[in-house]
């Protein structure tokens, strides 16, 4: 292959060729909260000595939402695919872009295991990408599917809410029962499509807790293939959590200190592309901080774009002027030592994120998903977490001035474990055959244990 076509940085790919070692483990990162959910496993294989190479498809590349976090993991980018345009731009360029990486590593004798995490659009073209090239995956938070109350459920306690006569307590405790949930939603979009086609080009599934291993179990995939390890999101914060020290958060907002705060975060397309659920959410929290309580309000990109699009800077301007004590409003921070350094103190998180929701059972801070449901219905069930449809706004109020009183959403165990990414590497190395060059990619003869015939026949 030519060399200038070549996405490895300079000396990346000089130095890896000359590495004896066959196996190569591409860890990709895209995203930031991939970025900090593989950064654990990077670091592992590291430490096994392992021949390691880091992808980075561009996905997030400025410094808050990459940069700063590689620094902090202390991360070396080996690879960069350099994506930009819109989504399917994006898309078909990382397909393209990670074929040829693969193409120039087989050329070269190499085997390649590429990690892919959770429902990012990295997984999925990576994964398609590799799939391609008969490459399978290790898929990191494989098998997430959402989970959301059935109809009734939810319009009987929206009926009570109607009338006066919500109770959250009632509406807690239907949360936490498995049968009044449903899969098949389409949202989060595009993530549940995302993380559906990156499981056929999987080898390995690393999934975090059992209702993801039946998940894939159900979707008929090899049972003997698919492990709970937990999730590496554990590893990362316990790394922040040791690292908190150096934080400097609380000297840039001191109101944060006392840690009566609700954590605001509003980014999913399906809220933020949508001026209805926007501005419901978006009226919830200021109901919240006209009422007395104080708010963190975090804004992504997609935040920015919502607040512009619906006209709502103005409004957001007066908050600030007007309660300089209680709302916080700030663009993402770089260092995920802050955001643990802060979130171990708040009140509450109010979010669409997938990812805040399982730091928040792991740090023991009550959480109330801003959609309808979740693709950590794990949560719902385990009882630190509800859903606040986006639907109507004191319902939103009301659900989260309802999660505040109810301790119990404080107390529950960690779901995701402890050491994952030793477990996740114990798990794929276990799957390795010396020897083969077809890395996690099965045949039907492997899949089967066929005898091997003794002669060519």
């Amino acid at each position: 292959m030519n060399e200038t076509t070549s996405y490895f940085l300079p000396g990346a790919r000089e130095r890896l060729l000359a590495d004896e070692r066959k196996i190569v483990h591409i860890v990709t990162i895209a995203t930031k909260p991939d970025i900090i959910k593989q950064a654990p496993i990077y670091q592992e294989l590291v430490r096994r000595g392992e021949l390691v190479i880091l992808c980075h498809t561009g996905q997030h590349h400025d410094f808050r939402y990459s940069g700063g976090m590689e620094e902090e993991f202390g991360l070396t980018v080996s690879v960069m695919l350099a994506i930009n345009g819109s989504l399917h731009q994006k898309i078909a360029q990382m397909i393209e872009r990670f074929g040829q990486v693969l193409e120039e590593l087989k050329t070269a004798g190499k085997v390649a295991i590429p990690y892919i995490h959770g429902d990012t659009s990295t997984a999925m073209a990576i994964g398609l990408s590799s799939y391609m090239h008969q490459v399978a995956c290790v898929h990191v938070e494989a098998g997430i599917r959402t989970l959301t109350l059935k109809a009734d459920v939810y319009k009987r306690h929206y009926a009570d809410f109607l009338a006066g006569r919500f109770d959250f307590a009632s509406y807690y405790a239907d949360s936490q029962i498995d049968t009044n949930y449903e899969r098949g939603s389409m949202e989060p979009f595009p993530e549940q499509f995302n993380t559906r086609v990156a499981e056929p080009a999987t080898g390995v599934y690393a999934a975090p807790v059992e209702i993801d291993a039946e998940f894939l179990r159900q979707e008929g995939f090899s049972a003997d293939r698919i492990v709970v390890t937990g999730n590496s999101v554990a590893d990362a914060t316990a790394l922040a959590i040791a690292d908190s020290e150096q934080s400097t958060i609380l000297e840039k907002y001191p109101q944060l200190a006392n840690g009566k705060f609700i954590r605001f975060c509003i980014h999913r397309r399906e809220n933020t592309g949508n001026r209805r659920r926007f501005m419901i959410i978006f009226e919830a929290m200021a109901k919240l901080i006209e009422s007395g309580h104080s708010v963190l309000l975090i804004s992504l990109f997609g935040t920015e774009q919502a607040i512009d699009n619906y006209g709502l800077r103005p409004r957001l301007e007066q908050l600030v002027k007007d309660y300089p004590e209680s709302f916080i409003y700030s663009d993402v921070w770089p260092y995920y030592r802050d955001v643990i350094a802060a979130m171990r103190l708040a009140a509450l998180v109010a979010t669409d994120s997938g990812s805040m929701q399982e730091e928040m059972n792991i740090l023991g801070i009550p959480c109330v998903t801003l959609r309808f449901g979740s693709d950590r219905g794990e949560t719902f069930i385990a009882g630190c977490n509800v859903a606040a449809p986006p639907v109507d706004t004191d319902w939103i109020v009301a659900i989260i001035e309802g999660a505040l009183a109810t301790p119990a959403l404080a107390k529950r165990p960690n779901l995701y474990g402890e050491n994952v990414s030793a477990k996740i590497v114990d798990l794929v190395l276990s799957k390795l055959t010396p020897g083969s060059t077809a890395g996690l990619f099965q045949t039907e003869e492997d899949r089967l244990d066929w005898p091997q015939p003794t002669t060519a026949q």
